[in-house]
Parts: structure tokens; sequence; C-alpha cells
């Protein structure tokens, strides 16, 4: 039986709802059929007080072994190094986040700001924030580059806001049942069976980004046209599973006619002074962005739009909408 320790940082919970909302498996099968022993849980745990904390002291001390630890949210280190910005049984939680890690076989960090600092990690910072293994795109965070759990693996980072509920408990379920060697990581260290391809593999309006023409109505009431060129959609530059792993086991942003906010990657959320709002892509917000799809220069891509809109199909051109 493989125990999974889980604790919230600087987090809004979105995560945990992600979670308790899995289906396959569920949170129930979890525990039941794959063996799972969930020692504390912010949202499951039923110790409270100086019975919670011992379960903390006893795994961070090695006198309860702990093979999975889960971090939802990001690292506070503010104010001026000392933690106390976010104080969880009695210390502030970095210290409790080093014990922890140091402890268990397998260390998981859960949602963007876990990953990468996420929205508390923007600037200015004011918590200093960071994430468990990278700052943003920058590798260190708060354990630090070279850092690897007791079983040799760097920190294993489920990024998302809020990350799907499969990738989590297929993750989790991998790494309690003992295949931890099987969960290949990118540079990043996602695992690759969710975040190798683009969050627009499987996306339905793929034909029209690969002909380069637009929508420009938000929703499903239309479904004809990309919503890159017009609304700055990230799909061609996020990887996640989004459109393979359906969310509800029906849908994902661009199937409703929502542009991908890129919510997977470092960069997430764009926060621009003047224009205000993370919740918006830079083109909405009336910045150019710097990425343009497929590695290529700007230049480069722009000749190869113009290209395939010349090349177009009429049928890409036409709208269809949906009643």
């Amino acid at each position: 039986m493989a125990s999974v320790l889980w604790l919230q940082a600087g987090a809004c919970s979105g995560n945990t709802m992600s979670f308790l909302n899995a289906e396959e498996p569920n949170v129930v099968d979890l525990i039941v059929d794959f063996g799972l022993e969930v020692l504390w849980h912010p949202s499951l745990g039923l110790e409270l007080g100086e019975q919670a904390k011992q379960i903390f002291t006893d795994c961070a001390t090695g006198a309860r072994p702990l093979d999975v630890f889960v971090l939802e949210g990001t690292v506070i280190r503010g104010p001026d190094g000392t933690g106390t910005m976010d104080v969880f049984a009695e210390r502030p939680m970095m210290e409790w986040v080093t014990e922890l890690s140091n402890a268990a076989s397998v260390v998981v960090a859960l949602g963007d700001c876990a990953c990468w600092g996420g929205i508390p990690a923007m600037d200015p910072n004011p918590s200093d924030s960071t994430g468990l293994q990278f700052h943003k795109r920058s590798k260190g965070g708060f354990l630090g580059a070279d850092w690897t759990s007791k079983s040799g693996l760097p920190v294993i980072n489920i990024p998302g806001c809020p990350a799907h509920p499969d990738w989590i408990t297929q993750i989790i379920v991998a790494l309690a049942t003992g295949r931890v060697g099987d969960i290949a990581l990118d540079d990043l260290h996602r695992p690759q069976t969710f975040f190798k391809t683009f969050t627009q593999t499987g996306c339905t309006r793929v034909q029209f980004f690969d002909f380069k023409q637009s929508t420009t109505s938000f929703g499903e009431g239309t479904r004809t046209g990309c919503l890159y060129y017009e609304f700055g959609c990230r799909g061609p530059m996020t990887h996640s599973a989004c459109n393979r792993i359906l969310w509800n086991r029906q849908s994902s942003k661009t199937r409703a006619g929502m542009p991908c906010l890129g919510c997977t990657e470092p960069e997430f959320p764009f926060f621009d002074l003047a224009a205000g709002t993370v919740f918006k892509t830079q083109k909405v917000l009336g910045v150019v962005p710097k990425e343009v799809p497929d590695g290529t220069t700007r230049l480069r891509y722009m000749a190869q739009a113009s290209a395939a809109r010349i090349a177009a199909p009429q049928w890409s051109k036409e709208d269809m909408f949906v009643v």
C-alpha cells in the first residue's frame, strides 16, 4: 500500500476541486482498488490539530514511511525569507515542504503555482512565491535545480490552472503502483504522456488553423474558424492533452469557442501592467505575442500563413453555424 500526503501551500484549492471530480479512476477507486493510503489531505483528512501535526512530523522525521508527497500551491518565502506569510501547523509551510520533500520517495508539484509559481509569483511578487523546482521557466525554484527525491527523481510537475483530474489520478496511480520508471518526463519535468503534444492536437478547429482561416466570434454558436489569429489562442504553443482527454468527458476551451490561455506553460498567466487582467490572451489585450507556432521566426511564419490563405479551399472560408 502506497502512502500519500497532500498539503496546500499558497493555493486556491482549485486542484483539489479538480481531483475530487476525477472519474478514471475516481478518488474512491484510488483508495479501494489501487491500495492508496491517503495519510492526510486538506479535504479528506479526518485528523485535526495535534493529531494532524503528528502525522506531518512522523513523515518528516522518517518515523512513518512516505511514498508520495503532493504539494498544491506556491511555496511562500516572504517576508524576508522567513516564510511566515504562510504558517501551517505552528511552523512556516516552507519548513514542512523542505522536510517532507526530503523524506518522500516521490514528490509531485500539482498545478501551476506548485510547478512554477503561477499567479502569486507574478511581478512584483510581494509574497516571494516560487514553484517547487522551477520559477516560471527557470529551473531552481524552492528546492533547487539539482534536487532529487529518495527515488532519484526530480519534482514531477503536473501543471494546469487547474490540472485535469485524470492527469492527477493517473500519475498518482502510476507512482503508487511502483511504475515510477514508466513515467518519462520532458525538460520541464512534466509527464510526456499528457504534455508531449500541443493542445491543438484533437482540436476540432485545427483544419482552419492549417488554412489560416479565423473566426470573429466567441462561443460554440459557430464552429468554423481558428481562434488563434483574432483571439490569440495559445493552443499551437501549449503542451497539454485538453483536446484528447476532454474536460467533463465532453468539451474543452477551444471546443466551446474559448481560446486556450496556455495554462500548462510556465509563462501563464500573461499580465500587462497597462492592459491589466491575467485571464485574457495577449491578442485580446492588444499586446503582440512574442512567440509564433511551429518554432519558426515571425517573418517566416507570416510568409507561410500568407501562402496557406491563398491555397485555402472554399469550404474553409464558409461560416457554418450550429443551432
